[in-house]
């Protein structure tokens, strides 16, 4: 790591302080050109005790940049992770709060709820299967606490900001209908995602890593690097199989995962 304490706690409360007021802060990345993916996390981290602090509760996990094609877009070759917490829970058909978020962007996942904890290293696709109670349809609401480009230089956030910005992750909507992971190949789940109307995306579950399973043995791996594990009851969205899909007031979004179930929420 490259950052000492004190820098990161004040970044952590960048980010607070612009989720609370709605106005986006400047990249994490310009004020500290030398900053690490630990860096990242660990600023992450510090803003999670924030919201512990607030009286929020941990709910699951979120897994993102799962696609080729976006870990092309930021250079990387891994997923990254952040938290869920319980403020974040959406039903779906719900009419989300204009003032909630600032740029919010949606996109369609298949979310993992778990029946045991899944702790280690070398998690396999059967291990994630047994220790998931069932899959359901879900979207997850993305939000930009940092600016997607520096207005004063025109640079682009890099993914150490989307990982000290909590992965991106504002809020997620769960549909109703439960499936058993044993009884499915998830590689063939997709979906047909509209908004108002119209037809914006279609995907399918082997977009994630070819499996989303994988994703949830990879989130297992890095949070045993610290002692921590995915525990029984949490909900684990393990990345979108479709580009985010920009929203405004007024914006109705409808994912139909065919056999699997239906989830929509309006902005």
């Amino acid at each position: 790591m490259s950052l000492n304490q004190l820098q990161i706690s004040e970044a952590a409360q960048r980010l607070d302080t612009a989720e609370q007021s709605r106005q986006q802060t400047g990249l994490i990345s310009l004020a500290y050109p030398n900053m690490t993916m630990d860096d990242a996390y660990a600023i992450q981290a510090g803003w999670v005790t924030y919201k512990l602090n607030s009286g929020r509760r941990i709910v699951g996990h979120k897994i993102g940049l799962t696609s080729k094609a976006m870990q092309a877009a930021l250079n990387i070759d891994i997923p990254d992770s952040g938290i869920l917490f319980d403020d974040m829970l959406f039903e779906s058909g719900c009419n989300i709060p204009q003032q909630r978020f600032i740029q919010p962007r949606v996109e369609a996942e298949i979310a993992f709820v778990m029946k045991h904890d899944l702790t280690g290293e070398n998690i396999t696709v059967e291990q994630v299967i047994e220790a998931t109670d069932y899959l359901v349809p879900s979207l997850e609401i993305l939000d930009t606490r940092i600016y997607r480009t520096c207005p004063d230089t025109g640079v682009a956030r890099n993914v150490f900001d989307t990982i000290a910005d909590n992965a991106a992750n504002a809020g997620l909507v769960l549909g109703t209908q439960h499936t058993d992971p044993s009884q499915v190949d998830m590689r063939w789940i997709g979906a047909i995602v509209s908004a108002n109307g119209e037809v914006e995306e279609t995907g399918l579950g082997a977009g994630v890593l070819n499996q989303p399973a994988l994703g949830i043995a990879w989130l297992a791996a890095r949070l045993n690097q610290y002692g921590d594990s995915i525990k029984a009851g949490e909900i684990v969205l393990s990345g979108s199989f479709i580009r985010p899909i920009e929203t405004q007031k007024g914006t109705l979004i409808e994912a139909d995962f065919g056999d699997f179930g239906q989830v929509s929420c309006r902005f």
